[in-house]
C-alpha cells in the first residue's frame, strides 16, 4: 500500500499555450528530485503520451471521459500510480473544452473532478499584464467544483513582465503565482499534421530534459506547487488480474518508428487474457519472430518511413504469407495501410505495401476524419461475435481509393453522436483492419476474443 501518492492536473487556458513542455518540464525537475512520477494524458492522444514516458521514466496511460466509462479511468488511474509517489495529468484542449459548448463532457475539468485533483492552469502571457487577473478569475469562478490553485505563465517577456502579473493575480482569491517561464523557442518540441514528432523519432535526450528542468527549478515555485498537490486515496496494487490458467498465445506487436501509437491499457488486457506480447519492427527487421499466433498492428506514421518498409520486402511477403495461411492479424490506421497494396505520398510516388488486403490507399494534404467513433460488429471477426461494441478515436490524413468489391467489413459505425453512420472494419483471411483505434477498456470482451481467437488458431495448427 502507497498513502504517500500526490497528484495535480496541468491544463492550459486553450491549446497551444505550452501545457506539454510544462508537464514534461515538471515530470522532468520532479524526477530529478528523486521523485517517482507518474504521468497521465486527458484524451485519445498518443504522442504526448510517449514523451511523458521519456521524462518521468515511467509509462504515461490515456484518461478519457468518453471511450471508456468513469470505473475504468479511476481503475486505469489506480492500477498506474501503484509504486509512484506523485500522480501528473496533463489535460486536453482548453480546461472546460470538451464535446460541446453545453457540457463538461470529456474535458480536463470533468477528468479532475473524478479524480478529486486540484488543477494548475498554464496561460499564454505574451501580450497580457492586469487583464491575467481577469481571465484568472473567470477560470477559477466559471466551475465552483473545480479546484484551480495555482497559474504558471508561460511566455513571460521579462522580470517586469512577470512582476505585473504577479501583482495581477494577487487580486484574484485563492490562485497562486507559481511563476513565469520564459520565451524560449528552442525547448519547442517539431510538429507535423498529427500534432508532435513522436518520441520514437525525436527522443528527449538526457540534455533537453536536464535543460528542462533546471528551467522549471530556475523559474517557478516547485514548493509551492508540491504543496498544492491533494494525497489521492489509498492506493493498492490493482493489476488486472489473471483469469483462469489458459494456454498462452505468442502476440507480435509491431514497435518501431512507424508503429508507435498503441493505448497501454491494451496491452494489459491482452496479458491478462494469456497473450504473451512479443515487440517487433516492420521497418528494421528482416523477419517475423518465430512461433506466432496472431499479429497486432498498431497506428503511427507508416507515410513517413514508406520507402523503408517498402524496402523491407522480406517483412512485407513474410507478413503476406502468413495473412494468407490465416494468422490472426488486427490493424489500426497506419497498419491498415501498411496491409494495403500500396500507399501513394502527396508527390504522386507510389509504395508497395504488404498485399494482405485488397486496397489502395493515399495521403491527402487536409484531415480526412477526426473523432470518436462507436463500434458495432456487425458480422462475426477476430474482436468478437456480431453485436459486439467498442469505443474508439480515428484521426487520419489519408484515404482509401480503391478496393476490391468482394472485401467483406465488420464494423457499423456511429460518431459520438450516433449520428454519420458508416461500415468499415476491412476483412480478408484472418485479418481485421480499420482506421479506428479501438480502446479495449470500452469493452475488454474485446482483447478475451481476439486472444481467444488467437488460441484457436495455435490450436488448430
Amino acid at each position: 500500500m502507497n498513502q504517500r501518492c500526490r497528484g495535480l492536473v496541468i491544463a492550459g487556458v486553450s491549446s497551444g499555450v505550452g501545457k506539454t513542455t510544462v508537464a514534461l518540464g515538471l515530470l522532468a525537475a520532479l524526477r530529478h528530485r528523486g521523485l517517482k512520477v507518474q504521468p497521465f494524458k486527458v484524451g485519445p492522444d498518443f504522442i504526448d503520451p510517449g514523451h511523458h514516458s521519456q521524462a518521468a521514466g515511467r509509462v504515461s496511460a490515456n484518461l478519457d471521459g468518453w471511450m471508456v466509462p468513469k470505473t475504468e479511468n479511476l481503475a486505469i488511474f489506480q492500477r498506474h500510480c501503484y509504486g509512484a509517489e506523485i500522480a501528473l495529468v496533463e489535460g486536453v484542449m482548453g480546461l472546460f473544452d470538451g464535446y460541446d459548448g453545453t457540457s463538461e463532457a470529456g474535458s480536463t475539468a470533468q477528468m479532475a473532478k473524478w479524480l478529486g485533483l486540484p488543477t494548475v492552469l498554464v496561460v499564454d502571457a505574451r501580450a497580457m499584464a492586469r487583464s491575467a487577473a481577469a481571465l484568472a478569475h473567470g477560470f477559477a469562478t466559471f466551475d465552483p467544483e473545480l479546484t484551480l490553485a495555482g497559474i504558471i505563465f508561460n511566455r513571460v517577456g521579462s522580470e517586469r513582465h512577470l512582476d505585473y502579473l504577479r501583482q495581477a493575480l494577487a487580486q484574484v482569491q485563492g490562485v497562486v503565482c507559481l511563476g513565469g517561464l520564459p520565451r524560449q523557442e528552442s525547448l519547442a518540441i517539431p510538429e507535423r499534421h498529427l500534432g508532435l514528432v513522436t518520441a520514437a523519432e525525436h527522443a528527449l535526450t538526457p540534455a533537453y530534459l536536464q535543460e528542462l528542468a533546471e528551467i522549471m527549478e530556475r523559474h517557478l515555485d516547485m514548493q509551492a506547487l508540491l504543496e498544492l498537490m491533494r494525497p489521492i486515496p489509498e492506493v493498492e496494487q490493482t493489476a488486472i488480474p489473471e483469469s483462469e490458467p489458459l494456454t498462452r498465445v505468442r502476440l507480435g506487436v509491431a514497435r518501431d518508428q512507424a508503429f508507435c501509437f498503441y493505448y497501454p491499457e491494451n496491452f494489459i488486457y491482452l496479458q491478462r487474457f494469456g497473450a504473451e506480447l512479443v515487440p517487433f519492427s516492420p521497418l528494421h527487421d528482416p523477419c517475423l519472430p518465430d512461433d506466432l499466433n496472431g499479429l497486432y498492428l498498431g497506428g503511427g506514421y507508416p507515410e513517413v518511413f514508406a520507402r523503408e518498409l517498402s524496402a523491407n520486402t522480406a517483412m512485407r511477403t513474410g507478413i503476406a504469407k502468413m495473412a494468407a495461411a490465416g494468422l490472426p492479424i488486427y490493424a489500426e490506421c497506419g497498419g491498415l495501410m501498411y496491409l494495403s497494396r500500396g500507399l501513394t505520398m502527396l508527390t504522386g510516388e507510389r509504395t508497395a505495401m504488404t498485399g494482405v488486403l485488397p486496397l489502395e490507399v493515399r495521403m491527402l494534404p487536409r484531415l480526412k476524419a477526426l473523432g470518436y467513433r462507436q463500434v458495432t460488429l456487425q458480422a462475426e471477426c477476430l474482436l468478437g461475435p456480431a453485436g459486439c461494441q467498442g469505443r474508439g478515436h480515428e484521426f487520419h490524413y489519408s484515404e482509401i481509393i480503391t478496393e476490391d468489391a468482394g472485401v467483406s467489413k465488420a464494423y457499423q459505425m456511429v460518431d459520438r453522436l450516433g449520428q454519420a453512420p458508416s461500415v468499415e472494419g476491412y476483412r480478408r483471411y484472418g485479418t481485421l483492419a480499420s482506421y479506428v483505434h479501438l480502446h479495449f477498456g470500452s469493452n475488454p470482451a474485446l482483447a478475451e476474443n481476439f486472444v481467444a481467437y488467437c488460441r484457436k488458431y495455435k490450436e488448430q495448427k
